[in-house]
């Protein structure tokens, strides 16, 4: 391989690993979404022609930043309407004029919190919080973002691009919140957060299964909430995230290949984060102001403290999903409950809640509920349902590990 392939590797990978935590500096400094992007993609098209030449920098994303930067700068100079820039007041509308800032580490590194409550701001509908946070902040195309929502694509976009300029034009600040106003804006980006993780523990589309760079920023963003906001709900948060991901290396087989939780390689789950998260659940449930996250860590928890899948105490998981539903009363917690009743009381059980669910319309286009269904369908020997519900799951899911298991489900129902 020759130096410029090398280097043009070493971008690639920079960009995978860096380009969200350089477009949330580039955000402070610039001031501006659109702006910010730019400078960006302007940062890394620069990379590819200075590194082969100079070398790959000592600090990347530093160059990266400042690369940036500066080129947002000269591009605003040569517009028109920034030909006074030199005047500090032109210069002040444009970007901050601090030439440490991009340079301080701890200050770089708390750019993406920054960035996730600037998304969230209560100035923008909630809906808006989340979607701009999901693009900007880590970087999931709309497509991506409206699978997660359920929702159309161009619509997304369209949120999207309101919520950056009533950032602009409201002049919303970039920052963390002050102490008193923590609270109240900690709902959405403990949502995001998780939407975040979601996209990261189960991938909503492509060849893997998982993205554990999204799964391991989601935890990174909620440690650094819970440092920040140590709320139950933020600790009951981050204990959900650990427990998930101590399952992570067992969920596929070396080849990519999905594993259901009850063939699961228990001996493989991370038993430090285990360890974690159980300790961050008790202490969220020992406050007795917990919410939702909490009682799914706690489900979660009755998981990974079940030495095999025989053994886990589905009656605990069957109240806590009954606890969870009086607090968020979503269709997909009552189908998540609905599988769990079925391991208790068996598949009939299952299959007459997810129909109820199903009957009223609900999750229509949610492959898991047909896929649950297709399940409790074949336990029961009704091959032909089965068959048909697997083929429904099918035809929406686009993640190519779930798109392989089905069609392997379906070749087992027969013609």
């Amino acid at each position: 391989m020759t130096v410029p392939d090398q280097v043009h590797e070493t971008v690639e990978s920079v960009y995978q690993s860096e380009s969200r935590r350089v477009l949330a500096t580039l955000i402070r400094l610039l001031g501006d979404f659109d702006v910010a992007e730019e400078a960006m993609h302007d940062a890394f098209r620069a990379a590819l022609e200075q590194w082969p030449r100079d070398g790959v920098p000592a600090n990347p994303r530093s160059w990266l930043v400042s690369a940036g930067r500066f080129k947002a700068i000269d591009g605003l100079r040569r517009q028109k309407r920034f030909d006074s820039l030199d005047d500090e007041d032109n210069k002040a509308d444009v970007a901050v004029i601090d030439e440490t800032a991009w340079a301080d580490p701890e200050s770089v590194d708390d750019d993406r919190l920054r960035l996730v409550f600037t998304c969230c701001h209560p100035a923008l509908a909630f809906d808006a919080q989340v979607a701009l946070t999901l693009r900007e902040v880590c970087g999931l195309t709309t497509e991506e973002i409206g699978r997660a929502f359920l929702t159309p694509a161009p619509t997304l976009a369209q949120r999207i691009v309101r919520a950056k300029a009533k950032i602009r034009d409201a002049r919303i600040p970039y920052q963390v919140p002050e102490p008193d106003e923590l609270p109240e804006r900690l709902e959405a980006v403990l949502r995001v957060i998780y939407l975040v993780f979601n996209e990261g523990y189960n991938a909503s589309s492509g060849a893997a299964l998982t993205r554990h760079d999204l799964s391991a920023e989601a935890i990174r963003l909620g440690r650094l909430v819970v440092e920040l906001l140590p709320a139950p709900e933020a600790v009951g948060l981050l204990a959900l995230m650990l427990l998930h991901e101590s399952r992570r290396a067992a969920r596929t087989t070396p080849s990519g290949e999905l594993i259901l939780l009850e063939d699961q390689d228990r001996s493989s789950w991370n038993r430090d984060l285990i360890a974690e998260g159980s300790r961050l659940v008790r202490a969220a449930l020992e406050s007795r102001r917990f919410g939702p996250y909490t009682l799914q860590a706690a489900i979660a928890a009755v998981h990974a403290e079940a030495p095999t899948a025989a053994m886990t105490d589905w009656a605990e998981i069957v109240g806590l999903y009954d606890a969870l539903l009086r607090l968020d009363d979503s269709p997909v917690i009552e189908l998540n409950r609905a599988v769990a009743l079925a391991m208790r009381d068996g598949p009939a059980a299952g299959l007459a809640s997810i129909d109820e669910i199903i009957g009223r319309g609900d999750l229509r286009d949610y492959r898991l509920v047909y896929a649950a269904r297709a399940e409790f369908c074949r336990r029961l020997g009704r091959m032909a349902e089965a068959r048909a519900a697997y083929q429904k799951a099918l035809a929406l899911t686009r993640q190519e590990p779930e798109r392989r298991f089905l069609e392997r489900r379906i070749a087992e129902t027969g013609p």
